[in-house]
């Protein structure tokens, strides 16, 4: 496997090895987190088909225990922003692995969360962030900050928006909240207003913080109208709200710029990003200007906000990594151009949403397009609260002749 390779499926689908592997698991993990055959548990209306269960990886290519091999058109859900198994971010992290894999989150820093954060700042124009290990763990050191900055409780987001399911960033969520928020209903308060995309209340001054994803991911790969940002910056600003971009799913290169926000020439009070940011391993962060990150004011030796693996120096190593091999291969021009090219493709079978390699092609139904894309060797997935969308989110560096065989293979299934 080079990274580079067209799908080769030497069994049948889902093989022997994956579905004894996921027997097992079925006997340990709980039902909820991974679909499996209806014969597990029928009760439970589990899916009627397991997964295949990846065994390595590398540039877009995945293969399964079974000798499958794929191409991934999803990135990871946008993680493998270089490519799965990047040498020089796989490098990265042996190397800072084998000096020093842990330090002690707000207790002792070491210079790969220094370096890490100062690139960061200079990459967004933010001056200082709180580092995490994932997307929910950036939503919610970013909502946390907007209320201790405004002194406000209240937050307004958008219908259709995807923050997270953890306890702080699911009140935020808004895509499919009956099923992902319903269960938790009594524990989440009522400080969330939730309205539609394009949406801006006269009564922002009632919000600590609004909450807005520059381009809709879970939610079916979807951009708002153009100015629309600007407006709401402006109407923040003015109402003296705290704007928070959440780029954990469009940031480092995906959309042809290295954050959404450029596009428009918008920059929020706070940045949050993870995913594609160490191409493997959990780290996020939330960046903030010094004026909202310095309303914590100064740790007494206790932070007020913490966690153990905060800053851990592996992920840094591999944060700076990935960030260095976006520049040496020009991913962010390569994406533009790429994205530009297959969007125009891909608008041949439907109409195309998204930008860059952050694209979403509008279909019947993207779940059952999307198991038959997976028998033909590409991996992807659904995307929109009715599958009406089938996400295409491939590693930033792809090699077209991959690309050109998912469409090949597309055009036959349409």
């Amino acid at each position: 496997m080079t990274g580079d390779d067209l799908p080769n499926i030497v069994t049948d689908l889902v093989g022997p090895k994956s579905r004894a592997w996921i027997d097992r698991l079925a006997e340990r993990e709980c039902p909820a987190i991974t679909a499996r055959r209806a014969r597990r548990a029928s009760a439970l209306g589990v899916a009627d088909t397991d997964p295949v269960v990846w065994d390595s990886a590398l540039g877009a290519n995945v293969t399964d225990v079974d000798g499958n091999r794929f191409v991934d058109m999803t990135a990871g859900f946008g993680v493998a922003s270089v490519g799965h198994k990047n040498p020089a971010v796989v490098r990265a992290g042996q190397q800072q692995l084998g000096k020093l894999p842990h330090a002690m989150g707000d207790a002792f820093p070491d210079p790969m969360r220094i370096q890490l954060l100062e690139i960061l700042a200079e990459k967004t124009g933010l001056d200082r962030g709180i580092l995490g290990c994932s997307g929910s763990d950036a939503v919610d050191a970013a909502l946390k900050t907007a209320r201790i900055a405004t002194g406000r409780d209240g937050v307004l987001a958008f219908n259709n928006s995807y923050h997270g399911l953890a306890s702080g960033s699911l009140p935020v969520t808004g895509y499919k909240s009956d099923q992902f928020r319903g269960p938790f209903e009594g524990q989440l308060g009522d400080h969330v207003t939730h309205v539609d995309i394009g949406t801006i209340p006269d009564n922002l001054r009632d919000y600590g913080a609004v909450i807005v994803e520059p381009i809709q991911g879970r939610g079916g790969m979807k951009p708002p109208a153009d100015g629309w940002l600007k407006r709401l910056s402006a109407a923040c600003a003015e109402a003296g709200t705290a704007l928070i971009f959440d780029e954990i799913y469009t940031g480092f290169g995906r959309t042809g710029d290295w954050f959404a926000m450029n596009h428009e020439k918008v920059k929020p009070d706070l940045l949050c990003l993870g995913k594609g940011m160490a191409a493997g391993f959990p780290i996020s962060v939330v960046m903030g200007s010094s004026e909202i990150m310095d309303a914590w004011g100064a740790s007494t030796g206790e932070a007020l906000h913490t966690q153990t693996f905060l800053g851990n120096p592996v992920g840094c190593a591999m944060g700076l990594a990935t960030i260095q091999e976006i520049e040496d291969q020009n991913l962010i021009k390569s994406a533009r151009e790429i994205g530009h090219w297959l969007k125009l493709e891909l608008s041949r079978y439907g109409s195309v949403r998204g930008r860059g390699l952050m694209l979403g092609l509008e279909v019947d139904d993207s779940l059952s397009l999307s198991k038959e894309l997976l028998y033909k060797g590409y991996i992807a997935l659904p995307a929109g609260p009715n599958a009406e969308v089938l996400a295409v989110v491939p590693p930033l560096n792809i090699h077209k002749q991959q690309l050109t065989g998912f469409l090949d293979t597309l055009s036959k299934l349409l």
